[in-house]
């Protein structure tokens, strides 16, 4: 999805795309169109707000942390993440033939590392993950029958939660927020 830090590609796209039809716009007709396209009066107005964009940066700009998961089965690990849960794998790393596994899956913005390093982290951790359509997530889980989980939903003071244990003995609690 582009947003209007991409309004000077979009405004070359369509005036291509336009061209090709034998509609001839100016580039500054383009980016007018853009500008209003992002709820804009004009393409001054929107080029200002991406140079405020550029420039205003925090001295400090913290991430959400990337939670790391010991595993020791890869095959299981794989089944669980990414048949079970619907996670994708991203990259996988070794240092060499015969070495531990180190990847990276996610979904829906949520990236995990799993790592059969052995420093790494310690099996049995747990990450608490804020979510929406916990009930449709527990449906969708519950329809795959994966033979070695069913979870369920309980109710919680903060929220309505579901809570899956991987192979490894580590939680991940799903959780939509009252």
């Amino acid at each position: 999805m582009r947003d209007f830090r991409d309004a000077k590609l979009m405004a070359k796209a369509l005036r291509q795309a336009l061209a090709a039809r034998d509609v001839d716009l100016t580039h500054s007709e383009t980016l007018g169109i853009v500008a209003r396209q992002f709820g804009f009066d004009q393409w001054n107005i929107l080029s200002a707000k991406l140079d405020e964009q550029e420039t205003v940066k925090p001295a400090v700009a913290i991430e959400p942390p990337i939670p790391i998961f010991r595993i020791f089965d890869v095959d299981k690990a794989k089944e669980f993440y990414c048949g079970f849960l619907g996670f994708a794998l991203d990259w996988e790393h070794r240092f060499g033939d015969h070495f531990p596994l180190y990847c990276q899956v996610s979904r829906s913005g949520m990236i995990l590392h799993l790592s059969e390093h052995s420093g790494d982290a310690s099996p049995g951790a747990r990450a608490f993950v804020p979510v929406n359509g916990v009930r449709a997530f527990q449906a969708e889980l519950a329809a795959k029958q994966y033979r070695y989980m069913k979870p369920g939903l309980q109710e919680a003071p903060w929220g309505l939660e579901m809570e899956v244990v991987d192979p490894f003995n580590n939680r991940l609690t799903f959780c939509e927020r009252s």
